[in-house]
């Protein structure tokens, strides 16, 4: 990589990545996949794009956009649409890279690819998106199909942005297809799908909890700490609350509100704070009204791991990056036993070295970390879901949806459980690496469908 430009956030993907890989047998017995290697960490194919489109003001605006199209050995390229200022290509490329791993972790048919512009939603008029989403896509539409590339939501594309760009899709194409997922209700979507990523990373926790006391203890009174305010950390948040445990924080980028009485947030108060972001305002905004200020304190520029107190398990549920090393040091000394990230890549690469020290060294009282390319797959995997039902003009029923969704969690923890202990094998009374077990598991999958098909030898 020496003599591209500097792209931070793929280089950390792709380093932890790898050094989970030397750091196991797996190359030992195929060595043959350092070759693979070198080959899947390179994109298929990187599409950028300028997209002008005109303001209330009638002024002419111009964004950047993007689509990296990573790998499509498993399936069409699939995952979300980022609209956000801080969108690049480093970053939109590591989402892509992790989306490789992720979806093979799912056993669903899919490729791994990201996409999104630097455009900030925030403070636009509903007819400024629809401006944007409908030029966005005017141009994206060309590379875009229901078995070539499947887009989806992230940060700042929701529903509505989704219904925007399918609009604008089949003006061009004259076709109605699957070719986004994440889409109304009535007209293709899947039940379940936006609650999947939440719901998912706890039903994984789940058998995190269920494995490492063999199966004595469940949410049931444990005390969980949770960023973001987004969808993942509402779903998230309200599946703990039905399976019994205390949701104690959730954040936005300005600031954290902690829980103050033993109820902890509850679903009343993550009612209030999704309405809130439908309407795109910060918690701050609301954080000393009656409503609040009874149940949560508002702590201003703060993310929640050190202002929790006593805990059990940590979800980081915002965006990338969300956990230093100082605040996994903190986890740990306020009790925390597990970590999921419903983020993607939500801690430092020195926070995960901070958790996985734990798991070496403290056995049993070890804290138990989870990466996001396993625990947050739910909310692609039901991505996958949505295809499925598009493509047979068939919708099915929450439950059943639900249910496959537990089944693709299970799969996802067992798999990358058993392939930890196949390729790293842990010392007596430690607990296995989910996140080198995750990756090897997601890479071999990957790396060996690609030889089948020619593509390394």
């Amino acid at each position: 990589m020496a003599n591209l430009p500097s792209e931070p956030e793929f280089e950390q993907a792709y380093k932890e990545l790898v050094s989970t890989l030397e750091n196991s047998s797996l190359f030992e017995q195929n060595p043959e996949y350092k070759t693979a290697l070198k080959v899947v960490s390179i994109p298929e194919r990187i599409i950028q794009f300028r997209v002008v489109w005109e303001d209330d003001k009638g002024e002419v605006q111009v964004n950047r956009g993007y689509r990296v199209q990573f790998n499509s050995t498993l399936g069409p390229y699939k995952g979300g649409l980022r609209f956000h200022p801080t969108v690049n290509l480093s970053i939109l490329k590591f989402l892509g890279f992790e989306q490789i791993f992720k979806n093979a972790l799912t056993g669903l048919n899919i490729g791994g690819g990201k996409g999104g512009a630097d455009f900030d939603p925030k403070g636009k008029s509903d007819n400024e998106i629809r401006r944007f989403c409908c030029a966005f896509m005017s141009e994206l539409g060309k590379h875009i199909g229901a078995d070539t590339d499947i887009p989806a939501g992230d940060i700042g594309v929701g529903g509505r942005e989704i219904g925007y760009m399918f609009g604008q899709y089949k003006k061009q194409t004259k076709l109605w297809e699957g070719v986004l997922t994440g889409k109304g209700g009535s007209w293709g979507g899947s039940l379940i799908r936006p609650e999947a990523t939440g719901y998912g990373l706890v039903y994984y926790v789940q058998h995190m909890i269920k494995y490492a006391t063999n199966g004595q203890e469940s949410f049931s009174g444990k005390r969980v700490a949770i960023s973001g305010s987004g969808n993942v950390a509402q779903f998230a948040a309200l599946k703990v609350i039905e399976l019994g445990g205390t949701v104690l924080s959730l954040s936005d980028s300005k600031g954290a509100i902690i829980a103050t009485t033993e109820g902890g947030i509850d679903a009343e108060l993550i009612g209030l704070i999704a309405k809130l972001k439908l309407e795109r305002k910060q918690l701050a905004e609301v954080a000393g009204t009656s409503e609040f200020s009874s149940k949560v304190k508002y702590v201003p520029g703060a993310r929640p791991w050190l202002e929790v107190g006593a805990v059990d398990v940590a979800l980081p549920s915002a965006t990338q990056n969300e956990v230093s090393k100082e605040e996994a040091e903190g986890l740990i000394k306020a009790g925390a036993k597990f970590i999921a990230e419903g983020s993607n890549m939500g801690s430092t690469q020195e926070a995960i070295d901070v958790f996985e020290a734990s798991r070496k060294t403290q056995k049993g009282d070890a804290i138990w970390y989870a990466p996001g390319k396993a625990a947050n797959a739910g909310g692609v995997a039901v991505s996958g879901l949505e295809m499925a039902q598009n493509s047979a003009r068939v919708p099915w029923t929450s439950e059943q949806v639900d249910d496959k969704l537990k089944d693709i969690m299970k799969n996802a923890f067992e798999n990358g459980l058993q392939t930890a202990k196949t390729y790293v094998t842990p010392a007596e009374g430690e607990l296995p690496s989910l996140v080198a077990g995750s990756n090897i598991a997601g890479f071999s999958k990957v790396a060996a469908a690609m030889k089948d098909h020619g593509d390394w030898w």
